[in-house]
């Protein structure tokens, strides 16, 4: 467990997002097995169980692609891009293996590409179906298990389902205890800013779980603790997106004087709002939230008789998260060349406008080099809702 001391726990949260991946090369160098994983349908809790230390693995926005686009074509998805030339670059050396989701065209296509090229000790495609009827559940739990059977092999142990049972307590837990963290941004103004819960957001999605919930109890500690700025009338900003995990656009929203409140983010609030439930097999409640609780485009959860039921079942929780924290503007911000947001994005707008919420929509590149015209339609949007 990591021990924080006397320091600030923001300052430690801080430290990780800022030297992303110190954590994992440390227990690497402590015997451990460090397994990234590349998205929100990475089976964390499954990873957890086998002994192993789930790793999500991220980019660089500040730094340019020079060696991943000698293996993999330039109109995959910029994040995908990215974070493959970060691994080729050596960012990643400390992982034993990875885990790869059946997701997204970017994801699914460059399979063979990055486990080629990255010759890793351990890989495992996971074939995640994409709707979620009771035979896709049996599928999930099949492919799981055979997950499982990869794991024992490489870790030379049993994985019993009290293993997975704890690991999936582990979970929940600091699921709630960052929607707890949540809680604190519903004040007016928020008592803790957009710029502060990305790097916790990223911190602790780079760390074991128990020391992961550690950082989560310990800056929502220190945040209750501080004292409370002054009120202000100031925009109040949802932001919606896959995975966004830099500073870079929350600092732009929050630099032209607006508050990030809440997010739709793979690596926020998709991640932590949904648990799994206790079930006699916990494969089959590990199954039922990858696949029926997690909202994302490429899971098709609507099953309603019309297509107003459909639009609610997709992006009925965006309005709530609207509602609690008194969100004034939605900024929808999407990668280039990612289909299932594009395809997403017109429903998902107006369905958001219907509530009387204005949206603006932003499609760009996972890097800061056009990070200047963001601003000016950012800057734009928040005079126009002031």
């Amino acid at each position: 467990m990591t021990n924080f001391g006397n320091g600030s726990s923001l300052t430690v949260a801080d430290k990780y997002y800022s030297q992303y991946g110190l954590r994992a090369r440390e227990l690497k160098g402590s015997g451990k097995k460090i397994i990234g994983y590349l998205s929100v349908l990475g089976p964390i809790e499954i990873l957890t169980a086998a002994g192993v230390v789930p790793f999500r693995l991220k980019g660089n926005v500040s730094e340019a692609i020079t060696k991943g686009d000698a293996y993999m074509e330039t109109i995959i998805c910029p994040f995908v891009r990215n974070v493959f030339d970060a691994a080729i670059k050596g960012k990643f050396d400390f992982l034993e293996g990875m885990v790869l989701p059946h997701q997204c065209d970017s994801i699914d296509r460059t399979d063979d590409v990055w486990a080629n090229n990255l010759q890793l000790p351990y890989w495992h495609y996971l074939n995640v179906p994409h709707v979620t009827d009771d035979p896709s559940i049996e599928f999930m739990k099949d492919i799981l298990r055979l997950l499982i059977r990869s794991l024992e092999k490489l870790t030379g142990k049993k994985i019993t389902d009290d293993d997975i049972a704890q690991a999936v307590k582990a979970h929940n837990e600091n699921r709630q205890l960052m929607r707890d963290l949540y809680v604190l941004r519903k004040s007016n103004p928020p008592m803790i800013s957009g710029t502060e819960m990305m790097k916790v957001l990223v911190a602790a999605m780079s760390l074991p779980v128990d020391e992961s919930s550690a950082l989560i109890k310990s800056v929502t500690e220190e945040v209750k603790a501080r004292p409370m700025p002054a009120n202000g009338k100031v925009p109040r900003i949802m932001l919606i997106g896959d995975q966004i995990d830099d500073v870079a656009i929350i600092d732009a929203i929050e630099g032209a004087g607006a508050h990030l409140v809440m997010d739709d983010l793979s690596i926020g609030s998709k991640m932590y709002w949904t648990d799994v439930d206790a079930t006699p097999d916990p494969i089959q409640g590990i199954a039922e939230r990858y696949l029926r609780k997690l909202k994302i485009p490429t899971t098709f959860v609507g099953d309603g008789n019309t297509y107003q039921e459909n639009l609610e079942a997709r992006f009925g929780h965006m309005k709530q998260f609207i509602k609690e924290f008194k969100v004034d503007g939605a900024i929808l911000f999407i990668y280039k060349y990612c289909d299932p947001y594009g395809f997403d994005v017109p429903a998902m707008k107006s369905f958001i406008e219907s509530g009387g919420t204005p949206v603006l929509y932003l499609e760009d590149e996972y890097s800061t080099s056009t990070l200047a015209r963001v601003k000016t339609r950012i800057e734009a949007f928040l005079e126009m809702i002031a």
